[in-house]
């Protein structure tokens, strides 16, 4: 063994480039890190990506519509280690300053949303009162990503107001630059002194306000310009300019620099960020240090819920510990998100999570009786070759039923690693494992008996009756030259 493999762990296998469309340029791109190309694909795991993920506003509960954005960096973070390169990774926490107006016309009105968190629990607009809350909804939503199998060891998950002094530096920067200025109501950025102010798509703004019916700062220098720093005489932190807090924008720029440094590879975030949130931090991050900010930036699309945009205000939102209620496995919403391609709107039903539910139970049980035999050889290069397509996961998923029958136990864990679907752990697959008669429910033991009566009498419609007989125990009968197998639901 050489000394670099010694230090450093190669990736298995003769990979294809890998390839994400990147906002920024509107292309597909073969990715290339901050740090270079690898002279020797086989050093590729000396190259780290720093990459970061936009995450929640914790003033509530997160529905089904913030996790399916969660599985984007989670599927990002799993290929980029398939390709042999490390990872750093860090998601967002925003505990304060995320106004109710940030989508809805000026992102620098309305109630901030932890402000309305606190008011709906009863609790005293304190920032003391504002962690707690945040702490309470952010455990929630760490504790929904562990259950759909992203690992949670290897994120950090910084809280915006631990970031306070370092948000308060940046706009000091900026403002000695020339690229901020003070109204009576915070301190704005001057998007008009950012030359590539937009360079992700933009929005028509005043439409956007008079649909919401905000009121607009006349004291800002161009609608576009946003707030760095909010006054506000009640409630917040101490600055230069005074009392108040950091605009939404500025925090995820300043953990950024702090956590991963001044450039990063990769920065991902639903769709609805790009016109508003990440145009901003671009013009904010780049102002402040000359350099490109994020080389790369993903963007998921959303997801409607029975064919209506989910909404708290329709009453449609889906939490995942009710997908759990109806008996469902959390990775069954994984496996169906995955089912899609992350740039592609998708419609949740729960016809579609039942399916999923069986589908995952079904692919495990494939796994716990894979065969020894090697898989086709040219299995594992269109696997991979359909994730480095901007991971194309649905396509990775069609190559793996197509090829199920010869797919052995190990080819089946590193599929799974790229994936996430928890098929090839082992508390799943001890679960879906063959219960021995002896352990089964004294019952079930007769209706199997039962059931083997009836095959052998060739009464097949008794028999079909009493294998649903025997599903609504909570097992699954899998006919065998050895007699009748079962596996828990």
């Amino acid at each position: 063994m050489g000394l670099l493999s010694f230090f450093y762990k190669s990736p298995p296998k003769d990979l294809p480039p890998l390839r994400f469309y990147n906002t920024l340029s509107g292309k597909v791109e073969d990715f290339v890190p901050l740090s270079g190309p690898s002279a020797m694909p086989g050093l590729r795991a000396r190259r780290t990506v720093k990459m970061y993920n936009c995450g929640p506003t914790v003033y509530d509960e997160q529905h089904i519509g913030n996790l399916f954005a969660a599985i984007l960096p989670d599927t990002l973070r799993r290929a980029l280690e398939a390709w042999g390169y490390k990872v750093q990774q860090v998601i967002n926490i925003t505990d304060f300053g995320h106004l109710t107006g940030d989508n809805e016309g000026d992102p620098d009105l309305g109630e901030d949303k932890m402000s309305k968190g606190l008011k709906r629990e009863g609790l005293t607009p304190t920032l003391e009162n504002m962690r707690a809350l945040a702490e309470k909804y952010a455990a929630l939503y760490i504790a929904d990503l562990s259950s759909l199998g992203v690992p949670i060891a290897k994120i950090r998950f910084p809280r915006a107001s631990d970031y306070i002094e370092e948000q308060a530096a940046i706009i000091k920067s900026l403002a000695q630059k020339g690229y901020a200025y003070k109204t009576s109501d915070g301190m704005y950025f001057d998007t008009a002194k950012f030359k590539e102010y937009g360079a992700l798509g933009s929005i028509n703004l005043s439409g956007q306000r008079e649909a919401a019916r905000v009121e607009v700062n006349p004291e800002k220098h161009n609608p576009r310009d946003f707030a760095l720093w909010k006054f506000d005489k009640k409630l917040g932190w101490k600055s230069p300019w005074g009392l108040g807090f950091p605009g939404w924008h500025i925090e995820c720029t300043a953990m950024i620099f702090t956590l991963l440094g001044k450039q990063i590879d990769i920065h991902t975030g639903g769709i609805e960020h790009i016109p508003i949130h990440h145009n901003n931090e671009i013009a904010q991050a780049e102002s402040a240090t000359g350099k490109k900010y994020a080389k790369y930036w993903l963007h998921n699309e959303h997801i409607t819920i029975e064919g209506k945009k989910v909404s708290k205000s329709l009453g449609n939102t889906i939490y995942l510990r009710q997908i759990v209620d109806r008996g469902y496995s959390p990775r069954a919403f994984r496996y169906w998100v995955l089912t899609g391609h992350y740039r592609t709107p998708m419609n949740f039903t729960w016809e579609a999570i039942d399916g999923a539910d069986q589908t995952l139970k079904r692919l495990t049980r494939h796994f716990l009786e894979a065969p020894a035999a090697p898989p086709p050889a040219s299995f594992l290069a269109e696997f991979y070759a359909a994730i480095g397509n901007d991971l194309n996961t649905a396509q990775g998923l069609a190559l793996v039923w197509k090829n199920i029958k010869t797919l052995n136990k190990k080819t089946l864990r590193e599929v799974d690693q790229v994936l996430g679907l928890g098929f090839s752990d082992s508390q799943t697959a001890a679960k879906l494992s063959v219960v021995e008669e002896s352990e089964l429910p004294a019952e079930v033991q007769k209706l199997v008996a039962h059931r083997e009566e009836a095959r052998l009498a060739k009464d097949f419609a008794k028999a079909d009756e009493l294998r649903s007989n025997i599903e609504q125990a909570g097992y699954i009968v899998k006919d065998t030259e050895d007699g009748p197998k079962l596996t828990q639901k």
